[in-house]
């Protein structure tokens, strides 16, 4: 969706609105429906980085029927201080199945370390055979030159999947601490999460182990509202569509 587009977009998406391109009716009890289901998987670093970067589109594209995948490459190992990596992967695996219950995605755990991450031969097939599997319309990730070097992996390993199959899907970036982490990015798409925001807070705020209200506070919600101030609404997500994914699916 470009920023025209998105101007035209309600909270609750009036009839023909998209999400990310994809179609979106709105029905007769005011529910987002769409007659063809699309798979879309969010691929993270870690446990709460797909909801912190696109949790209410992830809200979005599930309420409108749409199959949501939340694809983790690492399960969070070393984010809980005094906690062994065994341990804190455990309590996180538990936060993101809870945040995804309330954004509506699938769970999905890679094999990754957190702050061990590779980019080796065997990791970029790792990645390619997930993909491949999923066989998803769209994905969306970590802009590849994201200061944090677990999120920049992440969206290498992405990109040359994306590359290696044919770039059959759509490949979007999304953004995270932009300014700290996520630097350079120039959006391409916005997405009204007016309607969603609240559920978005509280998916992310399932990460009860990270104490992200501070952080939220001080990076994302100036986010949100700076991309809403961009496409004329409230609070918005914005995106970075690759140049030469597909101009439609």
């Amino acid at each position: 969706m470009n920023r025209r587009e998105m101007i035209k977009m309600t909270g609750t998406a009036a009839l023909g609105a998209t999400v990310l391109g994809l179609p979106a009716m709105a029905s007769d009890n005011g529910t987002i429906v769409d007659t063809n289901r699309r798979k879309i998987l969010v691929i993270g670093a870690h446990p709460d980085d797909p909801e912190t970067g696109c949790g209410g589109t992830m809200c979005l594209l599930h309420d409108a029927g749409h199959e949501v995948v939340s694809v983790y490459l690492t399960r969070g190992e070393a984010g809980i201080p005094g906690k062994s990596g065994n341990e804190a992967a455990a309590i996180r695996v538990a936060e993101s199945e809870q945040s995804c219950r309330i954004t509506g995605a699938r769970p999905v755990f890679m094999t990754q370390v957190d702050g061990a991450t590779e980019v080796t031969p065997e990791r970029y097939k790792e990645m390619r055979d997930l993909i491949e599997r999923e066989n998803p319309d769209v994905v969306i990730t970590h802009w590849p030159i994201d200061s944090h070097r677990d999120h920049a992996v992440c969206g290498i390993l992405v990109l040359d999947a994306w590359r290696r199959l044919g770039r059959r899907f759509q490949l979007y970036y999304f953004e995270v601490m932009t300014g700290d982490q996520t630097q350079m990015f120039h959006p391409t798409h916005w997405v009204n999460i007016g309607s969603v925001q609240e559920r978005k807070h509280k998916a992310c705020y399932c990460h009860v182990s990270q104490q992200l209200q501070p952080i939220f506070e001080d990076w994302h919600v100036p986010m949100e509202r700076f991309r809403g101030i961009e496409s004329h609404c409230s609070v918005a997500e914005a995106f970075a569509l690759h140049t030469m994914s597909l101009a439609g699916i």
